[in-house]
């Protein structure tokens, strides 16, 4: 049975009389990926931003390795392992590819905040920093600014910032819009490398990387699920292509 990481239990957020999301419940396991899909409108990102602590929940649960984080903000969540990516890019432009990731692992040393720091401290942030760029693929790329980068680029560079604060949990949104073919292709190689020792949760439009990479699915229509399962039991829910996938399951 996979380690269960993360979960949510009836989650729901209003917005006035709009419930956004609606008593959504699902579990993020090790070494898996759990594609969340639907419409735009179905409430894919503020589940996400639920799950990550950009939002208050109006009812449910979140627990985090073991823990209950219900309500905890961004930061809190984030030193509890969680790591997450924006459907906007969030980087540093003026700044390298190495600046960007060395803060982010700075951001999870005891002294981030101090100016005079041990030096036997820097050697650990840069491990991470490496580390970190090594598996998003950008070795070659270090020293480059980031806003000079291809926008496939830019993209790798937000994982490598998640991945060097050494999280357990990654929460993806749309890590594939706005790219080519051949971006698409490394971003999906990349995915199945990461995903190892990881739990991770993919918001993504591109039904052609979902079903390559998923290994459950969970199916949103106005803030509400609809369907969860394994990718051939989603292609096979006739509900599901009532409402969503259609013709592109053929």
């Amino acid at each position: 049975m996979a380690e269960v990481l993360l979960s949510a239990r009836g989650l729901t957020k209003r917005f006035g009389g709009l419930a956004a999301v609606n008593d959504v419940s699902l579990d993020l396991q090790r070494n898996q990926i759990h594609a969340v899909i639907g419409p735009n409108g179905a409430g894919k990102s503020t589940l996400t931003n639920l799950l990550a602590g950009d939002l208050p929940p109006t009812s449910g649960s979140v627990t985090l390795n073991g823990h209950d984080v219900t309500g905890f903000s961004l930061e809190k969540i984030s030193r509890r392992g969680l790591g997450r990516s924006y459907q906007k890019t969030n980087i540093f432009l003026p700044f390298t590819v190495w600046d960007n990731v060395r803060l982010a692992a700075q951001s999870r040393t005891p002294f981030a905040a101090r100016w005079l720091s041990r030096a036997t401290g820097f050697a650990a942030i840069n491990e991470r920093t490496e580390r970190a760029i090594a598996l998003a693929g950008l070795t070659a790329r270090t020293q480059v600014v980031a806003g000079t980068t291809s926008h496939g680029e830019q993209r790798q560079l937000e994982i490598a910032m998640a991945l060097a604060t050494d999280p357990q949990v990654l929460l993806l949104d749309e890590p594939l819009a706005g790219m080519g073919v051949a971006e698409a292709e490394r971003m999906v190689e990349l995915l199945h490398t990461i995903k190892q020792d990881h739990a991770m949760l993919l918001v993504e439009h591109d039904m052609d990387a979902v079903f390559a990479l998923a290994d459950r699915l969970t199916v949103m229509v106005n803030g509400q699920v609809i369907a969860s399962g394994t990718p051939a039991e989603i292609r096979a829910d006739a509900g599901v292509q009532a409402a969503y996938l259609g013709e592109e399951t053929h």
